[in-house]
């Protein structure tokens, strides 16, 4: 069985993090190997927290591992605790990883043109020096911004787009794609949940990946407003489809239908969206990739 080596946090309550990316690698046939970045008590959109950062902690998990002779097929990185920890997981791929290694990074750092409390202009270098190492990266727009302009320029450009036409907009989203592919040297990556209003007024979440060169969006209805996890539910299912020898496209249509259903159910539920989606009963979906 194919094994992905996944460093993440582990929050108890949330529905994110670890506990979205396991269950869905596990759907998909492939093993979950967990490496905690920081424990939580829960996701900190709750506002109060207990949180304990685990970086001394990650390397002596790793010594253990290396012991082991531990080679992953995949690697896939999440929420850091801070920019400290991307040269843990540098150390990592020194490590564990070959070039056959199909390596994730989803760059969290920031969401809707606002960055995260744990972001500084260090972790954003150092996450630039990460994101090199990577077969695919999936950052959303304001992640995408700030690897290729920081935290000043994003905040410009972000509000710009917002005065924009669907079309202009998409276009230029579509160009930012294809230059962070070339900047970074990736033959893959995905732009996520980015909001998109049709002339008749629905609302849609669009994606843009971005794959050997070529470009496509892929858009679904937008329901509810922004859960806990589904970013990272996201990531699981494209992280899992890579060691799978599977296609961008393909795995982003999968994820998009998988994570439909979830918000749906939420929605209809009226789930808190600090409480994540209700994505189980859809994990079933994934079983055929």
């Amino acid at each position: 069985m194919k094994k992905i080596a996944v460093i993440h946090d582990l929050s108890g309550l949330g529905k994110c993090s670890l506990t979205a990316a396991i269950p869905v690698i596990s759907a998909m046939g492939v093993q979950a190997c967990p490496l905690p970045t920081a424990v939580l008590s829960n996701q900190t959109g709750y506002g109060s927290f207990f949180w304990d950062d685990y970086t001394d902690r990650m390397e002596q998990i790793m010594k253990e591992w290396k012991k082991m002779d531990f080679r992953p097929d995949g690697l896939y990185t999440g929420f850091l605790a801070g920019d400290e920890q991307v040269e843990v997981i540098l150390k990592f791929t020194e490590l564990f990883c070959t070039e056959e290694t199909q390596i994730l990074i989803d760059p969290v750092m920031g969401d809707q043109g606002a960055v995260y409390k744990t972001y500084s202009s260090a972790l954003c270098e150092k996450m630039r020096t990460l994101v090199r190492k990577a077969d695919v990266i999936t950052p959303n727009l304001t992640e995408a911004l700030l690897l290729l302009y920081g935290e000043e320029e994003m905040k410009k450009r972000m509000k710009s787009y917002a005065g924009m036409k669907r079309e202009q907009m998409l276009e230029e989203i579509r160009q930012i794609g294809k230059t962070l592919a070339g900047e970074f040297d990736l033959n893959s990556l995905v732009i996520t949940g980015v909001d998109v209003e049709e002339e008749d007024g629905i609302l849609k979440m669009g994606n843009l990946v971005v794959e050997n060169g070529e470009t496509r969006w892929f858009f679904s209805i937008k329901e509810g407003g922004s859960y806990s996890g589904t970013g990272d539910l996201f990531a699981s299912v494209l992280s899992a489809g890579m060691v799978k020898g599977i296609s961008m496209k393909v795995c982003v249509e999968k994820a998009i239908a998988f994570l439909s259903g979830g918000i749906h159910d939420a929605v209809v539920e009226g789930t808190d969206r600090n409480d994540g989606i209700c994505f189980e009963k859809y994990l079933g979906m994934l079983t055929d990739l």
